[in-house]
């Protein structure tokens, strides 16, 4: 999004997967994690927090902790029962301290840092949009058998997406659900594989499924969501690009908030209960959970929000979902031993502080069983923005670098070419473009082997990966310093995991 140029995504190494399970215990097991029985009315009072509460599943614990909330000055928005998460207002100072204190409840914290408004997406810079004109112009370069833009599609080239799509396009089986601003389906590249059936806006916790909700607020502002889904799932139908995946099915489910464009916790926990009860088979998160950068297991509410957003993901891989998320835009090392977090609390004021990423998570990415992406530009060499880390980022793919990493195209433009709302196109970069193309991949994956499994669709995507190994130096700028440290080998590091993803080894 424009208005939020540096989100960004991360990924969870084995020490991480660890600490997770110890901090947060086994999840109870689930049949359907649909909100029942809860209010869906925002809460009236002035100066209301939003909180998620935990508790729980078995049906008395939920009953008594509903009663506690109202009795300490809640109301319930909506209730998750099957996986214990409930989304409560209260503008009640002690509320959270409260609730804490009752029976059952396992973690509670605010979701927000300041009141509720009346009524963080990880691209890298502001998008550039191509003028009917340059269309026109590009399209003019296109070789025999490619979309009219696709001369400028190096991100598809760099990994065989365009030769993959003349062996296997992709299933129509398969869904990949973009949990971001909203999609304009809409828009003539992705209106032939669209599926409003898996489609909705989550904002506010619960899922609106009316005509139309999953579109962008403001498709001036909210065009995020909208190249997410181009780059997935673009149709080669002689328009505009295509996508890694053109024969995919792509849906969008809505998370942004309409007042400050964040992606708050109840509204995530929401989109992925909502994807798993709804047949999607991979989920792309190019976010991370606001207001938060790392969320601190020894803070209450941080500590909640991790709960809250594990239970539903987990929920999510139980019902057969691979999610993919990207690294981040910070150039952060994610296992190293501190790393300063300068734009946290992003809601309000942010603060000042040294975190470790060994106990403090980005969220989703850093959760349990997530695909952690970071980016490359064209000559297959980390962009510049991309975070990082040895056993945390599983794959690499392109998100684009056009600063030092600019390719032989007709626009020379290092970053990626994808849908726009209104039928437009634009370029884009940050591992909010990467994400996307392994979602695409693994969508391809899903396809050759329908069979395969959350676990499974993971260990394929790292198989078929190429891994050009720790550049000897990565002095981006020139200036005789090193931009960032890569440690691993040839088979793994932390620049690209096991490697950048191969959409033709994937159906071949």
């Amino acid at each position: 999004m424009a208005h939020l140029p540096s989100r960004r995504r991360l990924a969870l190494a084995v020490p991480v997967v660890l600490s997770l399970t110890a901090s947060l215990g086994f999840l109870p097991a689930a049949a359907s994690a649909a909100p029942r029985a809860a209010s869906t009315t925002e809460a009236a009072e002035a100066g209301a927090l939003a909180y998620v509460v935990n508790t729980k599943t078995d049906r008395h614990t939920l009953a008594s902790v509903k009663r506690a909330v109202v009795a300490h000055g809640g109301t319930v928005v909506a209730a998750y029962d099957k996986i214990g998460v409930l989304v409560v207002h209260s503008a009640a100072p002690d509320f959270g301290a409260k609730i804490r204190a009752v029976r059952g409840v396992q973690s509670a914290g605010a979701t927000r840092t300041t009141p509720l408004k009346a009524a963080g997406t990880t691209d890298e810079g502001a998008v550039q949009v191509l003028s009917k004109e340059e269309e026109a112009k590009l399209a003019g370069k296109a070789a025999g058998g490619q979309e009219p833009l696709e001369a400028d599609q190096w991100d598809l080239r760099a990994i065989g997406a365009d030769k993959a799509a003349k062996i296997n396009p992709g299933s129509r089986k398969v869904t990949v659900a973009v949990i971001d601003t909203g999609v304009d389906d809409t828009h003539p590249d992705l209106a032939p594989n669209f599926s409003a059936s898996q489609s909705a806006n989550c904002v506010g916790g619960v899922a609106d499924t009316s005509p139309g909700a999953w579109r962008p607020y403001d498709p001036d502002e909210d065009y995020h969501g909208t190249h997410v889904a181009g780059e997935i799932a673009a149709a080669r139908n002689g328009v505009g690009v295509a996508g890694v995946a053109p024969n995919v099915k792509v849906a969008g489910i809505k998370v942004s908030d309409p007042n400050d464009g964040l992606f708050y916790p109840e509204n995530v926990v929401c989109a992925f209960v909502f994807a798993a009860d709804h047949g999607v088979e991979i989920t792309n998160n190019s976010y991370y959970v606001d207001p938060w950068l790392y969320n601190c297991m020894d803070d209450p509410d941080q500590r909640a929000i991790v709960d809250a957003v594990n239970r539903a993901q987990q929920y999510a891989q139980r019902k057969g979902i691979l999610s993919v998320a990207s690294a981040g835009n910070s150039n952060h090392d994610l296992d190293s031993d501190a790393i300063v977090d300068t734009s946290s609390p992003d809601d309000g004021t942010p603060v000042t502080r040294t975190i470790d990423p060994h106990e403090c998570f980005d969220v989703p990415t850093q959760l349990p069983g997530v695909v952690t992406v970071s980016a490359t530009g064209v000559d297959n060499i980390k962009s510049y923005y991309s975070s990082y880390g040895k056993g945390v980022v599983d794959v690499a793919a392109p998100g684009g670098d056009g600063r030092y990493q600019i390719p032989d195209t007709p626009s020379k433009n290092g970053r990626v070419l994808s849908t726009l709302p209104n039928n437009s196109y634009g370029f884009l970069q940050g591992t909010s473009m990467a994400a996307p193309h392994v979602a695409g991949v693994a969508a391809l994956l899903k396809s050759e082997h329908p069979w395969a499994g959350p676990q499974a669709l993971q260990a394929l995507l790292k198989a078929q990966a190429d891994n050009p190994g720790c550049p000897a130096s990565y002095d981006q700028d020139g200036d005789g310093t090193q931009d960032a440290t890569c440690e691993g080998g040839r088979r793994v590091n932390g620049f690209y995991g096991y490697g950048i993803v191969n959409a033709l080894r994937a159906v071949k």
